[in-house]
């Protein structure tokens, strides 16, 4: 009987750990069987606890120790060479504003501090100084316009005219050359600027005689060339424009525009009076009626 008893506990303990077994192999891998429902009530179920994975670096990180290479500088590109002639903006050394549209003459009005350095624009040799300031508002010759005033004639073949200047540089006349860059003059407001701020007048043409002045106070519009000298390409050259022109309207073309001076009236005595009695209504005249007796004459300004 002993012996039938043993066998039944025997059955009963492998029924229970075959039990047992199927239950931790049914469950999910790397989490207990056990229903939540056996956890004892007012217990706190423990935190699932997960492990931090490493994200990945946008960069490639260097080894310790390991420094990064730098990148190079970069590269600084001329502007390509437009021309075999290299130029000078013709202020140097100060804030500069000027016109970049047509008004009455093709050139621009340079606008710079009293003073201010007036540089040839170009290697080249002085054509015509003008040291003085011979404009008179009165006559408002052409010529004179400009009053102190430099041009120089480029190895380009291009006439560059400064004017309006305070002061013409030492030992700079008719036939000296000069170098792109160096002082002509002082910008000032000579000549018909004189109620202006100080500025240059600057002006691009070809070469003439002093007689075809109105040639030298401008033919080529400059804004776009001093553009590209300033912050551009300095090899931009006007030369084939000017040519162009040059050949389209004639060395000396004849004067269009600002042409003329005025006119000055000068009083001329009047003829000695005769003895003869003359009627009341001349008489009259003399004492201060319309004809005071002296005649207008025309003087022609010089230069026209």
């Amino acid at each position: 009987m002993r012996t039938g008893l043993i066998g039944r506990w025997a059955a009963v303990t492998g029924a229970v750990l075959v039990t047992g077994a199927c239950s931790q192999v049914s469950g999910l891998a790397g989490v207990g069987a056990t229903s939540p429902a056996s956890i004892p009530a007012g217990a706190t179920p423990p935190a699932a606890t997960t492990t931090a994975q490493p994200v990945p670096s946008a960069e490639p990180q260097a080894a310790a120790g390991e420094q990064q290479p730098k990148g190079d500088d970069p590269i600084m590109v001329p502007p390509p060479k437009l021309s075999e002639y290299t130029y000078a903006f013709p202020v140097k050394g100060c804030k500069t504003t000027y016109q970049r549209k047509l008004l009455v003459l093709p050139k621009t009005t340079i606008w710079a501090a009293r003073g201010c350095a007036f540089v040839a624009p170009i290697d080249g040799v002085v054509h015509e100084v003008s040291v003085q300031n011979l404009w008179n508002p009165a006559t408002d010759n052409g010529a004179q316009r400009e009053g102190r005033f430099v041009t120089i004639i480029g190895e380009d073949g291009v006439r560059y005219l400064g004017g309006h200047l305070d002061s013409v540089a030492e030992g700079i006349k008719p036939g000296e050359r000069v170098k792109a860059g160096q002082v002509l003059g002082k910008v000032g407001n000579s000549g018909n600027a004189r109620d202006t701020a100080p500025n240059l007048y600057f002006a691009i043409s070809w070469k003439t005689g002093p007689a075809y002045w109105w040639v030298r106070r401008g033919m080529v519009k400059p804004w776009d060339y001093l553009d590209a000298w300033r912050t551009g390409n300095r090899t931009l050259s006007p030369r084939e424009e000017t040519l162009k022109l040059r050949t389209k309207l004639g060395e000396t073309p004849a004067c269009s525009t600002l042409c003329g001076g005025r006119q000055v009236f000068q009083a001329q005595p009047t003829p000695s009076r005769s003895q003869t009695p003359r009627p009341r209504r001349e008489r009259e005249r003399e004492r201060g009626g319309s004809d005071s007796g002296f005649t207008l004459s025309p003087i022609a300004p010089s230069g026209q």
